[in-house]
């Protein structure tokens, strides 16, 4: 789930090191109206600004990288940056217990404990006055950015959800190594039952690899927040789009706790059923998120259930050791064909993720200002594509990378990403999403279809012209097969700390994540008992009443969102 972590801190222990924070002497403090803001005029000046982020860049560089040198020239902006490790929401709680806020914070659905503190700035004047570029690529999905409907500030410039979008790129769904298709003759792979029946049979005849080390049939990802990509599955094989710990009835826009489905029971129990016959990885509750990626880069993991973004670096090792048929393909599982997958059910623009400005910067015109820059038409190529000349030419008006850069960029992208330092600003900015074209008439970025079928490794391509496909979102149901959701995407609602569904969904995801990984490694006759308890224990805990909060907040945003 992108909301990421949602884990609540005791209250009072909250209240106490945010009253900290605010309270803390900053030369440059202002109030959180907006008034009495610094004017540093247009100036390119040296400025440093502090900058948290609640998402991990494992590749940022300090800005030492070739596109960090262009951005400091054009702004005279350095970011002394910091990426959480480990739960995110700890990590705020210490920085408000030092009573400094960095300049800069990306703090994503925790964005409400800073506004009830009265940390971070309303934008709204910021971005009317300073931020042309921001202004224009917003237009009149700016109302999405307004923080409730009692509350209709902006608090944080959006950079998750893209400015519209075309998506191009398949990179979730359930994953199998091109190996393990090809030896079965690449059959339909529709259901959890086609993805097993696979599995199982390459294991059967290679149970080791070449150096004699087992190979796992399926293996997850529950590492700390990292449990969200495995419950999440519960949804994504029966139909629901991606509403973070919700499925919301599209007509009544109820929300249920999605674990409460009868549907989601039997993806858990065909879980339960892989782990029993031995095809599921038995770390796959205590393993490390390092663990789990080394395991990716050895080739041994047949098969995925996993967004691209988190397998992705132990991909990039196997590419760069040229084990092209150990890389992953992607395919629209579900529990049944009554079900469709979907990864392309966008929640269009919703505005909710984005980059605040906090009430002690030491000038948040020169921070607009940065962050206006970045959406710019030349910040989004240059975070995109690079340096025209060492990146990427034109030629005849078409962008294209330099044929060295591509080769560099493929196969070995983190070193490539540390050295170049492209993508490293993408949940910095407000940018245009897949398939929209520049003012010059080329993409803003690289997930394009022609560029996507020149950066297939050649067994990537035999896999996707057994199954008659150019690109693997041709297996999936298309975006047009879907109706818009009313309300953007659930989890991005950003909600006070002390919000009594938010109290009450620290509970939930406590049981859940007590019961599913002890469902899921039970015995299969002990798992209708131990799944009974589990709702049982919901119920008892307020599952209902949560449910009741939650449909208003959701109803609320559509209330919002509707008025123009």
């Amino acid at each position: 789930m992108k909301s990421g972590n949602k884990k609540i801190v005791a209250s009072v222990l909250s209240l106490v090191m945010i009253t900290a924070l605010v309270g803390c002497s900053n030369p440059f403090a202002i109030d959180s109206s907006g008034d009495h803001l610094p004017d540093s005029g247009d100036g390119k000046q040296p400025i440093t600004f502090t900058y948290f982020s609640e998402d991990s860049s494992t590749n940022w560089n300090n800005m030492n990288d070739e596109v960090d040198k262009v951005i400091k020239a054009k702004t005279g902006v350095t970011l002394s940056a910091e990426f959480a490790v480990g739960d995110p929401v700890q990590k705020l709680s210490l920085i408000a217990a030092t009573g400094n806020y960095p300049d800069l914070i990306a703090a994503k659905a925790d964005v409400g404990k800073l506004v009830d503190a009265g940390a971070i700035l309303d934008l709204t004047d910021l971005i009317n006055e300073h931020a042309p570029n921001i202004k224009k690529m917003l237009g009149d999905k700016i109302v999405r950015t307004k923080y409730s409907l009692d509350d209709q500030a902006i608090y944080a410039v959006p950079t998750w959800s893209a400015v519209d979008e075309k998506k191009i790129r398949a990179d979730a769904g359930f994953e199998l190594q091109h190996r393990v298709v090809k030896e079965a003759g690449y059959p339909e792979i529709r259901t959890v039952q086609d993805y097993e029946k696979v599995i199982q049979s390459y294991l059967s005849k290679h149970p080791v690899d070449e150096n004699g080390n087992k190979n796992i049939g399926m293996s997850l990802n529950a590492d700390d927040w990292h449990m969200y990509q495995v419950t999440n599955l519960g949804f994504q094989t029966t139909g629901g789009p991606d509403d973070g710990e919700y499925y919301i009835d599209q007509k009544t826009h109820q929300a249920t706790y999605h674990f409460r489905r009868p549907e989601e029971k039997e993806f858990f129990r065909w879980l339960n059923h892989m782990n029993a016959i031995g095809l599921l990885d038995p770390e796959s509750f205590v393993q490390k998120t390092d663990q789990f990626k080394a395991k990716v880069a050895s080739g041994r993991i047949l098969g995925l259930a996993d967004p691209e973004w988190d397998y992705g670096d132990g991909q990039n090792a196997l590419r760069a050791a040229s084990k092209f048929d150990q890389t992953y393909g992607h395919y629209p599982v579900t529990m049944s064909k009554e079900y469709k997958d979907t990864s392309f059910w966008l929640a269009g623009f919703d505005g909710g993720y984005g980059i605040s400005i906090s009430s002690t910067c030491k000038d948040p015109v020169r921070a607009i200002k940065f962050l206006d820059f970045l959406a710019s038409e030349e910040g989004q190529v240059l975070n995109n594509w690079g340096i025209e000349g060492k990146h990427y030419t034109v030629k005849n008006g078409k962008r294209s990378f330099i044929p060295e850069v591509q080769e560099r960029a493929n196969n070995d992208s983190a070193a490539f990403q540390k050295e170049a330092g492209l993508g490293l600003y993408w949940n910095m900015m407000v940018h245009y999403g897949d398939g929209i074209k520049d003012s010059t008439g080329n993409y803003f970025t690289r997930n394009y279809p022609e560029l996507l079928s020149l950066n297939y490794s050649n067994a990537e391509k035999e896999t996707l012209k057994a199954y008659k496909a150019k690109h693997w979102k041709d297996l999936f149901p298309t975006e047009e097969d879907f109706q818009p959701r009313a309300y953007g995407a659930a989890y991005t609602i950003s909600l006070p700390n002390d919000d009594p569904s938010m109290i009450l969904g620290a509970k939930m995801k406590d049981i859940t994540w007590k019961y599913i990984p002890e469902a899921v490694m039970s015995k299969p006759e002990d798992f209708d008992r131990i799944w009974d308890a589990y709702m049982a224990e919901l119920e008892k805990d307020g599952v209902q009443e949560m449910e009741k909060i939650y449909t208003q907040h959701i109803q609320d945003r559509i209330k919002l969102w509707s008025a123009q």
